[in-house]
C-alpha cells in the first residue's frame, strides 16, 4: 500500500518526515513524501500573532489530510493546536527526543545579553529569569536563525534542542536549558503522526506509549488554559509529575504549578493569574 505523508518542506521538517516514513516502511508500506507550504512558512517576518492563531504551521497540511490528498500528516507536536481538529486524530507519537530548549551562541544566560526568539513562552521565561536581557524577535527555519544570529551580532538565540539534534547541529548548542529555567512547550520533542479518524491502524504500530502518556496531559493542560503561540504558557511532564506555568509576556510575573491532573492544574494557574 502506498502511503502519502504530508509535511512542511523545510530541511528539518523533511528530516522528521523521513523518521515517520522509516516507521511505515518497517510495517511494509510503500511511502511517498509530499512537501507542503503553510501560512507560517510563507510569512517569515511578521510575529505569529499577526498571522493567525496557534497552528500556523499545520492548518494547510490538516486540510490536505481531510481532503484525502495525503494519508498521514507529520507534525512537530508542539506546533499543533492543543485539541484535535474535527475528523482528525493523532494516531501515533514517535519516541520523544530531548524536549528541552537550547541556548545557542553562549554557554549561559548572563545579564544584559541580546537574545533572539519569536516565542512568547521563551521571552516571558527569559525575562523572568534575567530582567536585564534584551529579547529581539527572530523568525525563520533553523539555518536562517543561525545565520541571522551571526549577522545581527546577537549574543544568543533559543531553539528547540531536538531540532538541532535531528539536523546534526548539536555542536551549536551552548547549553541545554533545564525545565526549572525554561519550561518547554507542550509536546516539544515529540513527532505526531496525524490521520483521519477511524484510520488509526495505519500508524498505530509506531506509537510510543510513554511519549503519549506524557504528551497528552501537556496538550490537555495548555488547551484548558487556552494558550498557544500567542500566550506565555508551558507544560511539561517529566515522567512522574506534570509541571505548567502561565506568565506575563514581559516576565513581570510568572505562576508555576505541578500535579497530576492537567485540568485542575490549568484551573489553578488561571485563578493565580486572575483570569
Amino acid at each position: 500500500m502506498l502511503v502519502r505523508i504530508g509535511s512542511r518542506g523545510s530541511r528539518l521538517a523533511l528530516t522528521q518526515a523521513e523518521q515517520a516514513a522509516a516507521a511505515l516502511r518497517a510495517a511494509g508500506h510503500e511511502v511517498a513524501l509530499v512537501p507542503m507550504t503553510t501560512a507560517g512558512d510563507r510569512d517569515r517576518t511578521r510575529p505569529f500573532g499577526q498571522i493567525g492563531e496557534r497552528g500556523v504551521f499545520v492548518k494547510e497540511i490538516e486540510e490536505a489530510l481531510l481532503a484525502g490528498r495525503i494519508d498521514v500528516a507529520v507534525h512537530s507536536a508542539k506546533d499543533m493546536t492543543s485539541s484535535d481538529t474535527d475528523g482528525l486524530v493523532v494516531g501515533a507519537y514517535l519516541q520523544r527526543d530531548d524536549p528541552r530548549d537550547a541556548l545557542v551562541g553562549a554557554a549561559s544566560i548572563e545579564p544584559g545579553m541580546r537574545i533572539g526568539t519569536a516565542s512568547a513562552r521563551r521571552r516571558a521565561q527569559l525575562l523572568a529569569h534575567e530582567p536585564t536581557l534584551s529579547i529581539e524577535p527572530m523568525r525563520g527555519n533553523v539555518d536562517t536563525r543561525l545565520r541571522k544570529m551571526r549577522e545581527r551580532g546577537l549574543d544568543a538565540i533559543v531553539l528547540a534542542a531536538c531540532g538541532l539534534d535531528r539536523l546534526g547541529l548539536e555542536g551549536e548548542i551552548g547549553a541545554r536549558l533545564e525545565p526549572a529555567v525554561m519550561l518547554p512547550e507542550a509536546a516539544q520533542g515529540a513527532l505526531a503522526l496525524q490521520v483521519r479518524a477511524g484510520e488509526e491502524a495505519l500508524v498505530a504500530h509506531a506509537d510510543d506509549a510513554d511519549t503519549r502518556r506524557r504528551v497528552e496531559p501537556e496538550r490537555a493542560c495548555v488547551a484548558a488554559i487556552g494558550g498557544g503561540c500567542l500566550a506565555p504558557v508551558a507544560a511539561h511532564h517529566d515522567g512522574s509529575t506534570l509541571r505548567a506555568l502561565i506568565a506575563d509576556e514581559n516576565g513581570a510575573w510568572i505562576e508555576r504549578r505541578s500535579g497530576d491532573d492537567p485540568l485542575a492544574l490549568a484551573r489553578e494557574l488561571l485563578e493565580a493569574a486572575g483570569r
